[in-house]
């Protein structure tokens, strides 16, 4: 593990993925360590550089000197990202690790990016279980004393605490496999962890973001667990409720931990969101830095494709497109070339040609002249068909976002509600150009009845 030494505090934490790439910062929860995150690891990865900390006083990071606090947490995360980087990072937080994200998030804006938050603590209210059963034990693992005492009877209330903690955390119908259930409690009854344990969850508590997610303007994506018995779902109803910009999901049989109980759907809405492939196994051309995903983001407001998307939603779609440039009159796509990609022009025009006659180039006609903001090649990418014309950059070049049909139908199946809205967007634009076609013609057959007059 590296160690990172920020405001006198030593923050262990594992450092995965290409140097260059956009930073993302995976933050534990709990009465836990970084290997609460590792699942995430291998596809984040891929076009992240990933982070995966020890919090000051878990895992192998040394306690704070001063009392742990959210705020203190968020403001080190803070500094690590502004050590690291020049950009704003991709925040994933797990319970007490998404209320330090949304902490940051509310605190300095500038450094978050995106969050993906699982089932993340927003109220400070426990469950009932939580309270009823472990704060106890909790507050009594401040003093030494009692610390050691529940030192030494921990091993002969192993199945004991087993009855009382898997309800709380994990679903009746969890897949969490034996050996990461191990290692996750190994984690929750770490020694000498007893002190931090207690303040955090003290912080917790005094830490209540409800009322405050409105202030908000970064995109999340949040997942919740349908079971969880930990953070319990009225804080997703707050997330509903307050923060426009989030993108909620609640997983079917899953707790506390959606990524190690039902990691399939958990991974496909994170790669959905993130704009990584669905499948760990399938590689990823596309990998474009933060800064151009945010003006992609921006400009799909006012175009064909993103019409009506919401913030987050934009933000979903804008990973998926990828930036192409072609100078002045440059060749985009022939007629009869096999091509799935749609074109959203961003920047200058792209113009559509007649094919040429008998091969004579000089017999070509401009049909189209497409403009920023609109989109073609919808044909292609609905039936996956051939080029039915040239497609050339205007006279002053042009910029393209082109969206693959393998990525659209992924995305379709990954998110069915934002995939309907980009394809009822695209049946919108195509029709609007039928309509149009239609009109020319009618026009055309006027003025041939007029000259047969």
């Amino acid at each position: 593990m590296e160690v990172f030494s920020i405001d006198g505090a030593q923050i262990h934490a594992l450092d995965v993925g290409p140097r260059q790439a956009q930073l993302a910062i995976l933050i534990h929860g709990w009465s836990s360590s970084s290997f609460a995150m590792s699942p995430l690891i291998p596809l984040l990865s891929r076009r992240f550089r990933c982070i995966a900390i020890d919090l000051p006083g878990y895992g192998e990071s040394p306690p704070l000197r001063e009392r742990a606090t959210i705020g203190r947490y968020a403001q080190l995360v803070g500094r690590l990202i502004t050590g690291l980087s020049e950009h704003p990072a991709v925040l994933i937080g797990h319970s007490m690790g998404g209320m330090i994200s949304t902490t940051l998030a509310l605190q300095v804006p500038q450094l978050v990016d995106r969050m993906v938050l699982i089932c993340p603590t927003i109220s400070g209210r426990l469950s009932f279980w939580i309270n009823t059963f472990v704060s106890p034990i909790t507050m009594m693992e401040r003093f030494p004393f009692f610390s050691r005492l529940l030192s030494l009877l921990e091993p002969s209330m192993l199945s004991v605490t087993d009855s009382l903690m898997k309800p709380a955390s994990f679903a009746e119908r969890s897949a969490i496999s034996e050996a990461d259930y191990l290692r996750l409690r190994a984690d929750a009854r770490r020694p000498g962890q007893g002190r931090v344990r207690a303040e955090c969850f003290v912080a917790m508590r005094r830490q209540d973001l409800s009322g405050r997610l409105r202030e908000l303007e970064t995109p999340a994506l949040v997942i919740w667990g349908a079971e969880d018995n930990t953070v319990p779902l009225r804080d997703a109803g707050v997330v509903a409720d307050e923060w426009r910009n989030a993108d909620l999901r609640i997983v079917p049989k899953a707790g506390h931990w959606p990524h190690f109980e039902t990691p399939e759907v958990t991974m496909r809405y994170i790669a959905s969101y993130l704009g990584l492939p669905s499948l760990i196994s399938q590689p990823d051309a596309l990998v474009q830095p933060a800064e151009v995903t945010t003006q992609i983001t921006e400009f799909l407001v006012n175009s064909q494709l993103g019409s009506g998307l919401s913030l987050a939603q934009r933000t979903r779609l804008a990973a998926h497109l990828e930036r192409r440039r072609y100078p002045p009159q440059a060749l985009v796509d022939r007629m009869n070339q096999e091509s799935t990609d749609l074109y959203l022009v961003q920047e200058g025009t792209l113009e559509v040609w007649s094919p040429p006659i008998d091969g004579d180039p000089t017999s070509q006609r401009l049909l189209m002249t497409v403009v920023a903001g609109q989109i073609t090649g919808e044909m292609s990418l609905l039936d996956g068909g051939r080029r039915s014309a040239d497609l050339r950059a205007g006279e002053e070049g042009v910029t393209l976002l082109a969206l693959r049909r393998e990525r659209l139908r992924a995305l379709s199946e990954d998110d069915p509600a934002l995939g309907n809205a980009v394809l009822w967007n695209i049946a919108s634009a195509l029709a609007l150009r039928l309509r149009l076609a239609n009109w020319q013609q009618q026009g055309l057959v006027r003025e041939l009845q007029a000259l047969k007059r």
